[in-house]
Protein backbone atom coordinates (compact mmCIF):
# COMPACT_ATOMS: atom_id res chain seq x y z
CA UNK A 1 0.00 0.00 0.00
CA UNK A 2 2.79 2.45 0.91
CA UNK A 3 4.57 1.72 -2.35
CA UNK A 4 1.38 2.34 -4.29
CA UNK A 5 0.84 5.59 -2.46
CA UNK A 6 4.37 6.71 -3.22
CA UNK A 7 3.73 6.23 -6.94
CA UNK A 8 0.39 8.04 -6.83
CA UNK A 9 0.16 10.65 -9.56
CA UNK A 10 -2.85 12.51 -8.18
CA UNK A 11 -4.29 13.83 -4.91
CA UNK A 12 -7.75 14.03 -3.39
CA UNK A 13 -8.66 17.51 -2.14
CA UNK A 14 -10.76 16.83 0.95
CA UNK A 15 -11.92 20.44 1.06
CA UNK A 16 -13.85 19.87 -2.16
CA UNK A 17 -15.48 16.80 -0.61
CA UNK A 18 -16.54 18.99 2.32
CA UNK A 19 -18.10 21.55 -0.05
CA UNK A 20 -19.91 18.98 -2.22
CA UNK A 21 -23.29 19.23 -0.48
CA UNK A 22 -23.70 22.96 -1.16
CA UNK A 23 -21.48 23.16 -4.24
CA UNK A 24 -23.84 25.49 -6.13
CA UNK A 25 -23.75 28.10 -3.35
CA UNK A 26 -19.97 27.93 -3.02
CA UNK A 27 -19.60 28.06 -6.79
CA UNK A 28 -21.80 31.17 -7.02
CA UNK A 29 -20.00 32.95 -4.17
CA UNK A 30 -16.57 32.14 -5.64
CA UNK A 31 -17.64 33.29 -9.11
CA UNK A 32 -18.97 36.61 -7.79
CA UNK A 33 -15.89 37.18 -5.61
CA UNK A 34 -13.45 36.39 -8.42
CA UNK A 35 -15.39 38.59 -10.86
CA UNK A 36 -15.25 41.51 -8.41
CA UNK A 37 -11.50 41.03 -7.93
CA UNK A 38 -10.83 40.93 -11.66
CA UNK A 39 -13.04 43.91 -12.56
CA UNK A 40 -11.89 46.20 -9.72
CA UNK A 41 -8.24 45.27 -10.18
CA UNK A 42 -8.42 45.67 -13.96
CA UNK A 43 -9.90 49.17 -13.58
CA UNK A 44 -7.09 50.27 -11.26
CA UNK A 45 -4.37 48.79 -13.49
CA UNK A 46 -5.91 50.34 -16.62
CA UNK A 47 -6.28 53.76 -15.02
CA UNK A 48 -2.71 53.82 -13.71
CA UNK A 49 -1.27 52.63 -17.01
CA UNK A 50 -3.23 55.08 -19.18
CA UNK A 51 -3.04 58.22 -17.03
CA UNK A 52 0.38 59.83 -17.38
CA UNK A 53 -0.08 61.87 -14.19
CA UNK A 54 -0.11 58.57 -12.26
CA UNK A 55 3.20 57.38 -13.65
CA UNK A 56 4.89 57.86 -10.30
CA UNK A 57 6.59 55.31 -8.00
CA UNK A 58 3.70 55.11 -5.53
CA UNK A 59 1.11 54.35 -8.21
CA UNK A 60 3.41 51.95 -10.04
CA UNK A 61 3.77 50.03 -6.78
CA UNK A 62 0.00 50.05 -6.22
CA UNK A 63 -0.40 48.70 -9.76
CA UNK A 64 2.18 46.00 -9.01
CA UNK A 65 0.34 45.05 -5.79
CA UNK A 66 -2.99 44.80 -7.60
CA UNK A 67 -1.50 42.74 -10.46
CA UNK A 68 -0.02 40.35 -7.90
CA UNK A 69 -3.49 40.11 -6.34
CA UNK A 70 -4.89 39.15 -9.74
CA UNK A 71 -2.21 36.49 -10.04
CA UNK A 72 -2.78 35.17 -6.51
CA UNK A 73 -6.56 34.88 -6.85
CA UNK A 74 -6.19 33.36 -10.33
CA UNK A 75 -4.08 30.51 -8.93
CA UNK A 76 -6.99 29.63 -6.67
CA UNK A 77 -10.45 30.61 -7.95
CA UNK A 78 -10.66 29.32 -11.58
CA UNK A 79 -9.76 25.74 -10.67
CA UNK A 80 -11.97 25.81 -7.57
CA UNK A 81 -14.96 27.06 -9.57
CA UNK A 82 -14.35 24.48 -12.32
CA UNK A 83 -13.96 21.68 -9.74
CA UNK A 84 -17.17 22.64 -7.93
CA UNK A 85 -19.09 22.84 -11.19
CA UNK A 86 -17.77 19.52 -12.52
CA UNK A 87 -17.75 17.73 -9.13
CA UNK A 88 -14.05 16.99 -9.60
CA UNK A 89 -12.04 16.49 -6.42
CA UNK A 90 -8.70 15.31 -7.82
CA UNK A 91 -5.55 17.16 -8.86
CA UNK A 92 -2.47 15.72 -10.56
CA UNK A 93 0.91 15.86 -8.84
CA UNK A 94 2.30 18.21 -11.48
CA UNK A 95 -0.68 20.57 -11.19
CA UNK A 96 -0.45 20.41 -7.40
CA UNK A 97 3.23 21.42 -7.45
CA UNK A 98 2.48 24.22 -9.92
CA UNK A 99 -0.32 25.57 -7.74
CA UNK A 100 1.87 25.35 -4.62
CA UNK A 101 4.56 27.35 -6.46
CA UNK A 102 2.05 30.05 -7.47
CA UNK A 103 0.57 30.34 -3.97
CA UNK A 104 4.01 30.68 -2.37
CA UNK A 105 5.19 33.11 -5.05
CA UNK A 106 2.14 35.31 -4.46
CA UNK A 107 2.79 35.46 -0.71
CA UNK A 108 6.51 36.28 -0.98
CA UNK A 109 6.04 38.86 -3.75
CA UNK A 110 3.20 40.52 -1.84
CA UNK A 111 5.48 41.08 1.17
CA UNK A 112 8.25 42.37 -1.13
CA UNK A 113 5.84 44.91 -2.66
CA UNK A 114 4.65 46.14 0.74
CA UNK A 115 8.29 46.56 1.77
CA UNK A 116 9.14 48.66 -1.29
CA UNK A 117 6.00 50.74 -0.72
CA UNK A 118 7.04 51.42 2.88
CA UNK A 119 10.52 52.51 1.72
CA UNK A 120 8.98 54.72 -0.97
CA UNK A 121 6.74 56.52 1.54
CA UNK A 122 9.68 56.89 3.94
CA UNK A 123 11.67 58.72 1.25
CA UNK A 124 8.67 60.83 0.23
CA UNK A 125 8.00 62.04 3.78
CA UNK A 126 11.51 62.19 5.23
CA UNK A 127 13.33 63.49 2.12
CA UNK A 128 10.67 65.40 0.15
CA UNK A 129 13.12 67.64 -1.72
CA UNK A 130 15.39 64.80 -2.82
CA UNK A 131 12.58 62.27 -3.33
CA UNK A 132 12.19 62.84 -7.07
CA UNK A 133 15.91 62.26 -7.60
CA UNK A 134 16.21 59.28 -5.23
CA UNK A 135 13.05 57.31 -6.08
CA UNK A 136 12.73 57.38 -9.84
CA UNK A 137 10.52 55.16 -11.98
CA UNK A 138 13.64 53.31 -13.14
CA UNK A 139 14.71 52.63 -9.55
CA UNK A 140 11.20 51.50 -8.66
CA UNK A 141 11.15 49.05 -11.57
CA UNK A 142 14.61 47.81 -10.53
CA UNK A 143 13.30 47.05 -7.03
CA UNK A 144 10.29 45.22 -8.51
CA UNK A 145 12.42 43.14 -10.90
CA UNK A 146 14.90 42.29 -8.13
CA UNK A 147 12.02 41.24 -5.86
CA UNK A 148 10.58 39.11 -8.66
CA UNK A 149 13.93 37.39 -9.27
CA UNK A 150 14.49 36.72 -5.55
CA UNK A 151 10.96 35.41 -5.06
CA UNK A 152 11.04 33.21 -8.16
CA UNK A 153 14.39 31.65 -7.24
CA UNK A 154 13.61 31.09 -3.56
CA UNK A 155 10.19 29.59 -4.23
CA UNK A 156 11.42 27.42 -7.10
CA UNK A 157 14.09 25.83 -4.89
CA UNK A 158 11.49 25.14 -2.18
CA UNK A 159 9.12 23.49 -4.66
CA UNK A 160 11.89 21.41 -6.26
CA UNK A 161 12.85 20.14 -2.81
CA UNK A 162 9.23 19.14 -2.23
CA UNK A 163 8.94 17.50 -5.66
CA UNK A 164 11.62 14.96 -4.75
CA UNK A 165 9.77 13.74 -1.64
CA UNK A 166 8.19 10.26 -1.71
CA UNK A 167 4.65 10.47 -0.36
CA UNK A 168 2.71 8.04 1.83
CA UNK A 169 -0.69 9.57 1.25
CA UNK A 170 -2.84 11.15 -1.40
CA UNK A 171 -5.34 13.18 0.64
CA UNK A 172 -4.85 16.93 1.13
CA UNK A 173 -6.94 18.67 3.78
CA UNK A 174 -7.56 21.77 1.72
CA UNK A 175 -9.25 23.09 -1.42
CA UNK A 176 -5.91 23.88 -3.07
CA UNK A 177 -2.31 22.69 -2.93
CA UNK A 178 0.38 24.39 -0.88
CA UNK A 179 3.98 23.46 -0.16
CA UNK A 180 3.32 22.33 3.41
CA UNK A 181 0.93 19.64 2.18
CA UNK A 182 3.90 17.74 0.72
CA UNK A 183 5.68 17.87 4.09
CA UNK A 184 2.64 16.36 5.78
CA UNK A 185 2.26 13.54 3.25
CA UNK A 186 5.97 12.73 3.04
CA UNK A 187 7.20 9.23 3.95
CA UNK A 188 10.76 10.37 4.62
CA UNK A 189 12.59 12.91 6.71
CA UNK A 190 11.89 16.47 5.56
CA UNK A 191 14.70 18.13 7.52
CA UNK A 192 16.28 19.68 4.42
CA UNK A 193 12.96 21.15 3.35
CA UNK A 194 12.22 22.42 6.86
CA UNK A 195 15.66 23.97 7.35
CA UNK A 196 15.65 25.64 3.94
CA UNK A 197 12.07 26.87 4.29
CA UNK A 198 12.54 28.15 7.84
CA UNK A 199 15.89 29.84 7.09
CA UNK A 200 14.73 31.60 3.93
CA UNK A 201 11.37 32.62 5.36
CA UNK A 202 12.73 33.88 8.70
CA UNK A 203 15.59 35.87 7.12
CA UNK A 204 13.19 37.27 4.53
CA UNK A 205 10.47 38.11 7.06
CA UNK A 206 12.86 39.67 9.59
CA UNK A 207 14.50 41.83 6.92
CA UNK A 208 11.22 43.03 5.40
CA UNK A 209 9.60 43.70 8.77
CA UNK A 210 12.65 45.68 9.90
CA UNK A 211 12.49 47.83 6.76
CA UNK A 212 8.74 48.36 7.12
CA UNK A 213 8.92 49.10 10.86
CA UNK A 214 11.86 51.49 10.51
CA UNK A 215 10.21 53.31 7.59
CA UNK A 216 6.89 53.80 9.36
CA UNK A 217 8.51 54.82 12.66
CA UNK A 218 10.57 57.47 10.88
CA UNK A 219 7.43 58.73 9.14
CA UNK A 220 5.63 58.88 12.48
CA UNK A 221 8.48 60.87 14.06
CA UNK A 222 8.64 63.30 11.13
CA UNK A 223 4.91 63.94 11.44
CA UNK A 224 5.56 65.84 14.69
CA UNK A 225 7.92 68.21 12.89
CA UNK A 226 5.95 69.14 9.77
CA UNK A 227 2.81 71.19 9.12
CA UNK A 228 -0.61 69.95 10.13
CA UNK A 229 -1.73 69.45 6.51
CA UNK A 230 1.42 67.54 5.57
CA UNK A 231 1.13 65.48 8.76
CA UNK A 232 -2.47 64.51 8.00
CA UNK A 233 -1.49 63.49 4.46
CA UNK A 234 1.43 61.39 5.75
CA UNK A 235 -0.70 59.72 8.42
CA UNK A 236 -3.41 59.02 5.84
CA UNK A 237 -0.87 57.24 3.62
CA UNK A 238 0.64 55.44 6.60
CA UNK A 239 -2.73 54.11 7.76
CA UNK A 240 -3.60 52.96 4.23
CA UNK A 241 -0.42 50.89 3.87
CA UNK A 242 -0.59 49.51 7.41
CA UNK A 243 -4.21 48.49 6.92
CA UNK A 244 -3.39 46.54 3.77
CA UNK A 245 -0.28 44.95 5.19
CA UNK A 246 -2.08 43.98 8.42
CA UNK A 247 -4.85 42.26 6.45
CA UNK A 248 -2.29 40.24 4.53
CA UNK A 249 -0.29 39.33 7.64
CA UNK A 250 -3.46 38.13 9.35
CA UNK A 251 -4.01 35.78 6.42
CA UNK A 252 -0.43 34.49 6.67
CA UNK A 253 -0.87 34.07 10.44
CA UNK A 254 -4.00 31.99 9.83
CA UNK A 255 -2.01 29.62 7.60
CA UNK A 256 0.73 29.43 10.26
CA UNK A 257 -1.85 28.59 12.94
CA UNK A 258 -3.46 25.94 10.75
CA UNK A 259 -0.27 23.93 10.31
CA UNK A 260 0.99 24.44 13.87
CA UNK A 261 -2.32 23.03 15.15
CA UNK A 262 -2.06 20.00 12.88
CA UNK A 263 -2.50 17.55 15.75
CA UNK A 264 -5.59 19.29 17.08
CA UNK A 265 -8.94 18.11 15.74
CA UNK A 266 -9.98 21.31 13.94
CA UNK A 267 -13.08 21.00 11.73
CA UNK A 268 -12.10 20.77 8.09
CA UNK A 269 -14.27 23.79 7.29
CA UNK A 270 -12.26 25.91 9.74
CA UNK A 271 -8.98 24.69 8.21
CA UNK A 272 -10.25 25.67 4.75
CA UNK A 273 -11.24 29.12 5.99
CA UNK A 274 -7.86 29.70 7.63
CA UNK A 275 -5.96 28.64 4.52
CA UNK A 276 -8.02 30.57 1.95
CA UNK A 277 -8.02 33.89 3.83
CA UNK A 278 -4.60 34.93 2.52
CA UNK A 279 -5.60 34.29 -1.11
CA UNK A 280 -9.06 35.86 -0.98
CA UNK A 281 -9.14 38.86 1.37
CA UNK A 282 -6.09 40.92 0.23
CA UNK A 283 -6.83 40.69 -3.55
CA UNK A 284 -10.46 41.61 -2.84
CA UNK A 285 -9.84 44.50 -0.43
CA UNK A 286 -6.69 46.07 -1.95
CA UNK A 287 -8.52 47.60 -4.94
CA UNK A 288 -11.27 48.91 -2.63
CA UNK A 289 -8.85 50.41 -0.11
CA UNK A 290 -6.47 52.05 -2.57
CA UNK A 291 -9.28 53.12 -4.89
CA UNK A 292 -11.05 54.91 -2.03
CA UNK A 293 -8.22 56.16 0.21
CA UNK A 294 -5.78 57.37 -2.48
CA UNK A 295 -7.25 60.72 -3.53
CA UNK A 296 -5.57 61.18 -6.93
CA UNK A 297 -6.32 57.60 -7.92
CA UNK A 298 -9.90 57.91 -6.69
CA UNK A 299 -10.45 60.98 -8.89
CA UNK A 300 -8.97 59.30 -11.97
CA UNK A 301 -11.07 56.17 -11.43
CA UNK A 302 -14.19 58.33 -11.08
CA UNK A 303 -13.41 60.11 -14.36
CA UNK A 304 -12.69 56.78 -16.04
CA UNK A 305 -16.02 55.28 -14.95
CA UNK A 306 -17.88 58.42 -16.03
CA UNK A 307 -16.29 58.19 -19.48
CA UNK A 308 -17.23 54.51 -19.72
CA UNK A 309 -20.84 55.31 -18.81
CA UNK A 310 -21.03 58.14 -21.36
CA UNK A 311 -19.46 55.92 -24.04
CA UNK A 312 -22.00 53.17 -23.37
CA UNK A 313 -24.89 55.63 -23.78
CA UNK A 314 -23.71 56.67 -27.25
Amino acid sequence: MEKASNLSSSFLLLGLVEMEGLWYIYCFVCLITYTFIMILSAIIVLVIMTKESLHEPMYVLICNLVINGIFGSSTFFPKLIADLFSSSKMISRGSCLSQAFCVLFFAFFEICTFTIMAYDRYLAVCYPLQYVLIMTIEKTLTFIIASFAFTFTSVLVAILLSARLPLCGSQIKNIFCDNMSFFILSCTDTSINNVYGAAVFMIFLVFTLLVITYSYLRIFVICFKISKHACEKAIHTLVTHLLNFSIFLIGVLFIFIRYRLGNIDLPLGVQILLSATCLVIPPLLNPFIYGIRTKALKIKISHFLQNVIVWNKL
